[in-house]
């Protein structure tokens, strides 16, 4: 007799003087996204991160953004990864390692990731352009850096070249998303077992 796994999937809400977020969170889905921020970019950005990972993703932010786009913008990366950690449980099963070169028209990322319990961070990114309208780019480090942190993954991005911030920044987003889907895949050979000598993540 064979049961069906749980469905990997989480729903966070987190509350602050500064955001308020809700987040409901899917890893075997089908891409659908619903996706609303305040800030127009940064929902396209998560839209195509839902889309290319195949993730299920319905996100309500509400923040200060008279103040600055910063703290939805961290907020966001908070929330998302405390749900990929909750969604993914202990992790029995997975790949856990997951890696993407994306080409974007003239930009080209390569993202790697260690589904680890051991965040961290490396972020070689240099663009031509600090803005991408009223988008402040260094908001992305500031998002990877939370998302991270929260889901307990080493990431390493890297931006090999590009001029437009826009393409490079779709193009982060699209390899992340493509490199996650890749690490968190069951894999059949495993037998269900934690990824790790450890016995644990």
């Amino acid at each position: 007799m064979t049961t069906e796994a749980a469905p990997r999937r989480a729903r966070i809400e987190r509350k602050t003087r500064e955001t308020e977020i809700r987040a409901d969170f899917t890893i075997d889905g089908t891409g659908a996204y619903d996706v609303s921020t305040g800030v127009p970019f940064f929902d396209h950005m998560l839209e195509s991160f839902a889309k290319h990972a195949l993730f299920d993703l319905t996100l309500r932010a509400q923040g200060d953004l008279h103040v600055d786009l910063h703290h939805t913008v961290e907020d966001v990366g908070i929330v998302l990864g405390q749900a990929l950690r909750q969604a993914l449980g202990d992790a029995r099963g997975i790949r856990r390692y997951g890696a993407q070169t994306l080409p974007m028209a003239e930009s080209r990322a390569d993202v790697a990731v260690d589904v680890s319990n051991r965040p961290f961070l490396v972020y070689r990114v240099a663009l031509s352009n600090d803005r991408v309208g009223n988008f402040d780019v260094s908001l992305v480090e500031d998002f990877l850096y939370a998302f991270s942190q929260n889901a307990g993954l080493d990431l390493h991005v890297e931006l090999r070249y590009g001029l437009s911030p826009h393409h490079s920044i779709e193009a982060i987003f699209k390899g992340l998303a493509r490199a996650l889907r890749a690490a968190v895949e069951i894999d059949p050979r495993a037998g269900g077992a934690v990824p790790s000598v450890k016995g644990a993540l």
